[in-house]
């Protein structure tokens, strides 16, 4: 491999020739060899955007010559387009300001940005600090580089898939809304509802969730830029931190705002431990959800059985035939990852020393991967089994038929007691709760048939 020879404030270094990063990033490169973990390529984008904001709000503020700014402009473009993390190597486990990754941003676009101009002829020289990260110190960028990752992330990729999975619950709501089924409470016999009804539940677990990720969201649209080392806004001109934020604002066609108080933009995580909290209430309800559908589908001779989900792998590697829930596995396990990273961000965003946090990059990084992984995991639930889940007709009459908790319609009628005598009569004998309840004396046959109807139970009645 050859080398060139970079230099910082510390003196030379090598870095690899084919590589766009500088001095700064090569010593975090040697300096952080622990774990795989990378800063996630969102939160590159993200500072991406932010460098190009902030070059085109410093030409506009005359602090920036055109020429240079133009190039800044030009190189986050061309580095955009093709977006990997081949030029970004570092590490999560760096400054917990995320100092590392803000300089390989900016040596990045200002490698580029020089190499653009060396295409003109030109004489002028991006340097990677005094104009890449002109205005700005990375106690700044960073946090505004979270809530800006935080905000595209969830709302292009997990409410796309919110909203798929809502569309195919309400889908099923209808489907099974005349299929009566026996309800269950503490994993025992209730009275009855329908499949509609309980899907119900799930889609409105689900739509409140989105409401509630959408509500914290609006915090998250403040941007900390402007506040540069501890919120004084020092080398910053007075506009800046608002102007960036419109920009930025243009080029993701998102709503974003400076914050009122850079003190706290700085220092305080309390928005993205806001949201994450509603990504973990998602997890929750994901997590109840995935569950019921495995229970329910439990079989398909010696479980419950009253749906049929799709047979999308062989279940075993001993047992031929089987047949598992794993999409319902799959959902479960993120939903207790994303429970997991929800405690890291909590302890994380309570680290705030004086006028900085410094646990910036893991608080990101496990807000990414629970995103990440909550949008995929409902995408991959809803299409490969929620899409599919079907109602088993005939175990669902039979354990309806069987089911002795029928006997709550008979309270109104003959009271609490002799309704359960009836059906302990019929649980001892083992016979049904019609038999049992002709026997006791308490009514008669047609009186049973008019009192105990399924339909009738599974709507508020008027008596």
């Amino acid at each position: 491999m050859s080398y060139r020879i970079e230099r910082d404030t510390l003196g030379e270094i090598q870095v690899p020739t084919d590589r766009w990063w500088g001095a700064q990033t090569e010593r975090s490169r040697q300096n952080f060899k622990i774990g795989t973990e990378k800063m996630p390529i969102e939160v590159i984008d993200a500072f991406l955007i932010l460098k190009r904001a902030a070059a085109t709000v410093n030409e506009k503020l005359g602090k920036l010559e055109s020429e240079k700014a133009n190039a800044i402009v030009k190189a986050v473009d061309d580095i955009r387009k093709n977006l990997t993390t081949e030029h970004f190597p570092l590490v999560v486990w760096q400054t917990g300001s995320g100092t590392q990754s803000n300089m390989n941003v900016n040596e990045v676009i200002a490698y580029k940005a020089n190499e653009i101009l060396r295409q003109t002829e030109s004489k002028v020289i991006v340097h990677p600090n005094d104009d890449v990260n002109k205005s700005q110190s990375s106690n700044d960028t960073f946090p505004t580089a979270m809530h800006i990752a935080a905000l595209l992330k969830v709302e292009n990729d997990l409410l796309e898939s919110i909203t798929t999975f809502k569309t195919t619950l309400s889908n099923k709501v209808a489907q099974f809304a005349t299929v009566i089924k026996i309800g269950r409470t503490h994993l025992q016999d209730a009275t009855p509802l329908t499949l509609g009804q309980e899907i119900s539940g799930w889609h409105r677990m689900i739509e409140k969730c989105e409401k509630m990720i959408q509500t914290s969201l609006e915090n998250i649209r403040e941007l900390a830029i402007g506040g540069t080392a501890v919120g004084t806004g020092i080398n910053a001109h007075t506009k800046f931190g608002e102007l960036v934020a419109e920009e930025i604002s243009k080029i993701t066609g998102k709503a974003f705002v400076t914050a009122e108080n850079k003190f706290h933009a700085l220092t305080s995580h309390d928005e993205l431990v806001h949201l994450h909290g509603a990504l973990k209430a998602l997890a929750a309800d994901a997590m109840k959800i995935a569950n019921d559908v495995r229970w329910l589908a439990s079989g398909p001779r010696c479980g419950i059985g009253e749906i049929m989900i799709p047979a999308n792998e062989p279940g075993s590697s001993i047992m031929p035939g089987k047949v598992n829930p794993t999409q319902s596995e799959a959902l479960t396990m993120v939903a207790v990852q994303v429970m997991g990273n929800d405690a890291t961000i909590s302890f994380a965003a309570s680290q705030g020393n004086f006028e900085l946090n410094v646990f910036k990059p893991v608080i990101i990084y496990n807000f990414i991967q629970s995103t990440t992984l909550l949008a995929d995991a409902i995408r991959s639930f809803n299409d490969h089994c929620a899409v599919g889940i079907d109602a088993n007709i005939e175990v669902i009459e039979r354990h309806l038929k069987n089911s002795l908790m029928l006997v709550t319609a008979l309270n109104p009628h003959i009271g609490y007691e002799k309704a359960a005598m009836i059906a302990k009569s019929a649980h001892q004998n083992g016979i049904t709760l019609k038999e049992a309840a002709i026997n006791s004396g308490f009514l008669l046959e047609d009186e049973y048939d008019s009192i105990v109807d399924p339909s009738k139970m599974i709507n508020p009645q008027d008596h």
